[in-house]
């Protein structure tokens, strides 16, 4: 069996490719899903099998999340894809955004375009709505973000099941602590630049691109927004803006290592009108003190990562492995997947010239 997986999601498929834990080479299959867009997966360590999930949406058969339990050789969904709105919403799925294991062996959450949280309780098979946000008052007056209307960040409490943090564009940060009974907006400090002065703090409708916590210390959250990057240390009841050192604080992923707390990660990109990075120069920024101070990973001293790059890097396309020196890996626009294993200080291609990269898992397994 590999001791690493990454999964990497197009616009035109999945490619999965497996390595030992030095994570010297790797090899890889597909496109599974061949000429389906793949926004979401997941590696789903819990079990004694890993087990990969995808959402995928085709042309022909709609939306599906499809499950493999041997490392993409076969694939299967669930019924009528896993995911459908019931028929009183009057809606209809589009894609699926975001795939998240629960509190819970078999617990699998899903965030989908329409606006809207879905959890499994069969490990991804089968798949019912959370009414409790469904039905919040403040739904109708969600905008959609340039990509769409999605829910592309949820995290699930690590000890607590009834509590459970999401985000949406644009709509903003919300949370239940009920089970989702009900849930509220947690935007206090997040501004909304596109909005008028005066009006750029709103209790929701903010423009959030990705939200990251760690699971040893819940209360303390990362969020890349339109503009902007912010901490919360209560769990998302205030932010305070961090981007202070960065180049921009425009960009979409944010990533938080997953043995060091205090350790995130960014990818700025030069502004909305400019969505490549800052001077056209890879970078990926890491702050070890919180967001207090900032360093690039990456540069022109034979590092690896290439000063001319004028394709940005999406929300969901920035990860860590969980290995005991976790290798961090990102995929850009140009189709091409970069890794580094030494905690940022060299960097390879391990492919290229793949589709349209949309999102990035990798596990030890």
């Amino acid at each position: 069996m590999a001791d690493t997986v990454v999964m990497v999601g197009t616009r035109k498929g999945l490619w999965v490719g497996r390595s030992d834990e030095s994570r010297s080479s790797f090899e890889w299959t597909g496109p599974h899903f061949n000429m389906e867009e793949v926004y979401s997966c997941m590696i789903d360590t819990r079990r004694g099998t890993p087990r990969l999930l995808a959402g995928a949406s085709s042309s022909w058969v709609g939306p599906q999340v499809g499950r493999s339990d041997d490392f993409g050789a076969t694939w299967e969904s669930g019924p009528e894809g896993a995911i459908r709105f019931p028929e009183d919403t009057g809606t209809s799925l589009e894609r699926v955004w975001q795939l998240q294991p629960g509190l819970g062996d078999d617990v699998v959450w899903a965030g989908t375009e329409p606006g809207a949280v879905f959890r499994s309780e069969d490990g991804g098979v089968t798949f019912d709505l959370e009414r409790g946000l469904w039905d919040n008052p403040q739904r109708p007056e969600w905008g959609a973000g340039y990509g769409g209307q999605a829910f592309h960040t949820l995290l699930p409490h690590p000890t607590d099941p009834a509590s459970v943090t999401v985000a949406i564009s644009t709509g903003g940060v919300y949370q239940t602590t009920d089970g989702g009974k009900s849930w509220g907006p947690r935007n206090e400090g997040i501004r909304a630049e596109f909005l008028p002065e005066g009006q750029q703090y709103p209790e929701f409708g903010q423009c959030v691109h990705k939200v990251a916590r760690h699971p040893s210390r819940p209360e303390r959250m990362f969020l890349q927004n339109h503009g902007g990057v912010y901490r919360s240390d209560d769990e998302g009841g205030s932010w305070t803006y961090i981007a202070d050192g960065l180049p921009s604080d425009f960009g979409f992923p944010v990533v938080v290592h997953p043995h060091e707390p205090d350790t995130v990660h960014v990818f700025p990109l030069a502004g909305a009108g400019g969505r490549f990075p800052p001077e056209g120069e890879a970078r990926v920024w890491r702050s070890r003190d919180a967001g207090e101070t900032w360093e690039a990973l990456g540069g022109d001293d034979g590092t690896g990562l290439p000063d001319a790059f004028y394709v940005g890097v999406m929300r969901d396309a920035m990860t860590m492995d969980d290995h005991e020196s976790p290798g961090i890996y990102f995929g850009a626009r140009n189709g091409s997947v970069w890794g580094s294993f030494d905690n940022g200080t060299t960097w390879s291609e391990l492919v290229r010239n793949l589709p349209d990269v949309m999102v990035v898992r990798a596990a030890k397994v």
